[in-house]
């Protein structure tokens, strides 16, 4: 498979909406065409090597919850490059198996943030408060300790830099009540059932982040689904409370980046090839274990 760092589609019709760190969009009329990009970033940069199967192991992770979950709606058309229109067949290197169709929506402006275990911000703000986003936990929890159950916590979408936790009075006082509710009923629903595929599978699904639309008055799920770049992955066979396990994303780039003598602003520094190999071979990882089979266009 090519390493695709941008997306350029040049057809009459077709406009390039964004370009984010990672994912690129485009406007086809009535949907929308998401490509992920091999790009990576740390630290809010985006560093300067790609990381060769990651866009695929992105989108078609996002693909296989998309369908697993299909009783909740969600934004996915197709992500079968061969039912794609066929004024995109000519790029075929930069689309087939980094890419997928979607729905329009409006997306709701606040992230549906699901805890199971303590790590992160999360952890940073139980050591400062024992809560978490306003909901009291437990006295006596450690790094990367399990929570009595789930919690919900969401955050606010931030143009620039990070994203901020709220409290779920916030949360309402945002999207109004009714919505409120509805989006943490279904982001704790969805990382449940989530939870437990993985769990299956090896993997502990620590925290993991989602996005809602809403078109025609429905509620969709959008954005990615239980990716290595929206959750926090742990191997269930080194994982221990207090420490912070190894997790299926970009830890290798992290901690490379930390021996440096660099102050986490642009430019970012060139990753060195083991650096490179380990994280892919990570996020490949993680893709083979959630769905029983190797990547396509591999």
């Amino acid at each position: 498979m090519q390493t695709v760092t941008q997306s350029s589609i040049e057809l009459p019709g077709i406009t390039k909406l964004r370009s984010g760190k990672v994912r690129e969009v485009f406007d086809l009329g009535e949907t929308l065409l998401f490509v992920v990009t091999d790009r990576i970033s740390a630290f809010d940069v985006i560093l300067p090597d790609p990381i060769p199967y990651k866009g695929a192991v992105l989108n078609q992770i996002s693909a296989f919850w998309f369908k697993r979950f299909d009783k909740i709606e969600n934004h996915l058309v197709t992500a079968d490059f061969e039912e794609f229109p066929k004024d995109l067949q000519p790029f075929r290197e930069q689309l087939a198996g980094r890419s997928m169709i979607v729905r329009k929506t409006k997306p709701l402006p606040v992230e549906c943030v699901v805890r199971g275990y303590l790590a992160g911000s999360g952890w940073k703000e139980y050591q400062q408060s024992q809560s978490v986003c306003g909901i009291r936990l437990p006295s006596g929890l450690k790094l990367a300790s399990q929570l009595p159950e789930p919690i919900f916590t969401p955050a606010t979408k931030a143009e620039e830099g990070h994203d901020e936790n709220i409290d779920m009075k916030r949360c309402a006082q945002i999207l109004g009540e009714e919505l409120a509710d509805r989006v943490r009923a279904l982001s704790l629903e969805i990382y449940s059932r989530g939870r437990d595929h993985a769990a299956q599978r090896g993997i502990i699904v620590a925290d993991t982040k989602f996005e809602f639309g809403v078109v025609d008055r429905d509620l969709l799920l959008i954005d990615e689904c239980l990716t290595p770049d929206s959750s926090r992955f742990w191997p269930m066979d080194e994982y221990a409370v207090g420490q912070s396990p190894p997790s299926f994303d970009k830890q290798f780039v992290r901690d490379y980046l930390e021996t440096l003598d660099w102050d986490k602003t642009p430019p970012a520094p060139r990753l060195p090839k083991d650096v490179i190999e380990k994280t892919s071979a990570k996020y490949l990882e993680a893709f083979r274990r959630l769905t029983g089979n190797d990547i396509a266009n591999a």
